[in-house]
This record gives C-alpha cells, sequence and structure tokens, in this order.
C-alpha cells in the first residue's frame, strides 16, 4: 500500500512542476505580448486567466501531494 501512495506522491510532486513551469511560461508571454500590445491593466486578458488557472491547478497538486505525504506518515507510524 505504502509503495502505492509513494508512487502517487511522486506523480503529484511532478504534476506540480510540470504545471508551476506551464502556468510562468503562459504569465511570461501573456505579459510580453501585453506589453507590446499596449493592453491596459483594467482588461483581464485571456492570458491572465489561463495563467490563473495553471496557479488554481498547482495549488490542488500541492495539496494532493500534502495529503499524500500525511498519510504516507500516518500508515508509516500506525506500523
Amino acid at each position: 500500500m505504502s509503495t502505492f501512495l509513494t508512487i502517487l506522491l511522486v506523480a503529484a510532486m511532478i504534476a506540480v512542476v510540470v504545471v508551476l513551469v506551464r502556468g510562468l511560461v503562459v504569465f511570461l508571454l501573456g505579459a510580453s505580448q501585453d506589453l507590446r500590445d499596449g493592453t491596459s491593466s483594467d482588461r483581464v486578458s485571456a492570458s491572465s486567466i489561463q495563467s490563473n488557472k495553471m496557479m488554481q491547478y498547482r495549488v490542488m497538486f500541492q495539496a494532493i501531494a500534502i495529503f499524500l505525504v500525511v498519510l504516507l506518515m500516518w500508515l508509516a507510524g500506525k506500523s
């Protein structure tokens, strides 16, 4: 059981890193595009919405990873 949870934990941590990098790329590309276009700051661009969505996914995957760490620690303390 703990092997399966460890594999899930590694997958969740990899997902956090992938979503973090993707979110940073989206943010940087969107910011440079907004600067080139002269987009006003009071208008929400599509890239900022996508960047925000990536941040939400990152937080979700981090919560999953933390839950798995707590579960693994609980199982290790139980035995």
